[in-house]
């Protein structure tokens, strides 16, 4: 699942995923004060936008070039910065953002150097914010990709190669107050054809 494979994924359709925000971040972040956000595996850039829309400012990260041709093309004078980068690999500066996201699986299993860098970018008063697909729906079925907005022709490989946010959960240390550490249902429906009925929902705050 590297560059070529999204890519060649983003290819396959003119839009691959909806371009509403996901509806995890619009219920946990509507009322937080706008301030510099970071969103991780941004996609085609329908979260970034969302925040842009709001007064935040906006660093949106993803591995695909296609996806990001395409957010840049809609963005207007939206103020997002596109940033082209593995994740796994991408070190985000510390203590800089007032708000990070990470939407559905962006974090493989064999990136824990990249999860830390990720919790080490929130500022001080600023929120983690997680969302996930629950395991428990995806049994028997492949995980569609790091984004919502899913596809029935997604890539079929083990769910439990992802970190999950109850994961990510038991790395913080007593700096931080979770708020939001639960299973509930989706916001939206599921796509048709795909198994999702639950997100996984991780909310933080970093102590000032």
């Amino acid at each position: 699942m590297d560059q070529q494979f999204w890519d060649d994924l983003y290819t396959t359709k003119d839009r691959l995923w909806s371009g509403a925000p996901n509806g995890v971040l619009v219920t946990e972040a509507a009322d937080l004060p706008p301030g510099q956000a970071l969103d991780l595996g941004c996609g085609e850039g329908g979260d970034a936008l969302w925040l842009a829309g709001r007064g935040w400012l906006v660093t949106a990260v993803d591995i695909s070039r296609v996806a990001l041709e395409r957010a840049a093309a809609v963005a207007g004078d939206a103020k997002v910065n596109w940033i082209h980068a593995d994740l796994t690999e991408f070190t985000p500066p510390a203590r800089a953002f007032d708000l990070v996201s990470c939407m559905y699986g962006a974090y493989l299993h064999t990136a824990e150097r990249a999860v830390l860098a990720m919790l080490a970018a929130v500022a001080p008063g600023g929120t983690l914010l997680i969302g996930g697909h629950d395991i428990n729906d995806m049994h028997g079925h492949g995980h569609d990709g790091e984004h919502d907005g899913e596809h029935d022709n997604g890539p079929t490989f083990d769910p439990h190669d992802f970190y999950q946010p109850t994961e990510i959960a038991e790395l913080l240390d007593d700096s931080w107050t979770v708020s939001v550490n639960e299973t509930r249902p989706r916001v939206s429906p599921a796509p048709e054809g795909t198994p999702h009925v639950n997100d996984v929902v991780l909310k933080a705050q970093k102590k000032t």
